[in-house]
């Protein structure tokens, strides 16, 4: 087969190039918690599987999130399922893609473009194995390797401009819900309080009564909706 040359007369390998990471940050909402990331420790492997979040952290250990390089001929899509899979034990999830971080002086070990991939999934919908994981609210977080800590901010700022728009777009909470609930979560995913007026009126028209009242509520029994 020929080879493909330049202007210059170069080959695509005359040129330097990048090894490509694909790193995912995996949001979620424990029942009563904050907003919170997945974390895997680095360099395990896949075990046994259980729900909820890791426990141990261990002395000295260094967490991150969970990512791997691009195999050869392998496709990005392939490669986050394939670190999600065999880093944290989690299958099932639809990553979509987030952000393309290409500062030369991004990671320590050298130069590496990460693609970084966003996934936001429902508390009991997300199986970690927890020798491998945990679950930590992203405020505490801390000093993450490899330029990490860049790809969550930018994918707790992306989720956060999403819902500042329309109802749970991540579906997160359980149908039906009251607007108490749908505040709650909102103003987990925001990190703030959200004004109970201003939020209504954004976010009531969106939504369809289901006609039920909620039981064993306080007071007067609070409508419940679901997303349109």
């Amino acid at each position: 087969m020929e080879i493909y040359r330049d202007s210059h007369d170069r080959a695509l390998t005359d040129y330097p190039r990048p090894s490509v990471a694909v790193d995912t940050a995996v949001l979620t909402v424990p029942p009563g918690g904050e907003l919170s990331v997945l974390l895997v420790r680095a360099g395990t492997s896949v075990g046994t599987g259980s729900t909820g979040t890791g426990t141990g952290t261990g002395t000295g250990t260094t967490w991150r999130l969970p990512g791997t390089f691009l195999h050869e001929g392998e496709l990005l899509a392939d490669a986050v399922l394939r670190s999600l899979r065999t880093k944290a034990g989690v299958s099932g999830l639809s990553p979509r893609q987030l952000h393309v971080f290409d500062d030369p002086a991004r990671d320590n070990r050298g130069w590496v473009l990460s693609v970084a991939h966003l996934d936001v999934v429902p508390w009991q919908k997300l199986t970690i194995d927890e020798s491998l994981a945990k679950v930590v609210p992203v405020a505490d977080a801390g000093a993450l390797p490899y330029g990490h800590n860049d790809i969550l901010d930018q994918a707790v700022s992306t989720l956060r401009a999403r819902y500042a728009l329309a109802p749970d777009p991540a579906c997160l909470l359980e149908h039906p819900f009251t607007l108490r609930q749908l505040q709650h979560l909102h103003e987990t995913v925001a990190g703030e309080p959200l004004m109970r007026d201003s939020f209504r009126r954004a976010m009531e028209p969106q939504l369809v009564a289901t006609g039920e009242l909620a039981a064993g509520t306080v007071g007067k029994p609070a409508r419940l909706f679901a997303l349109r």
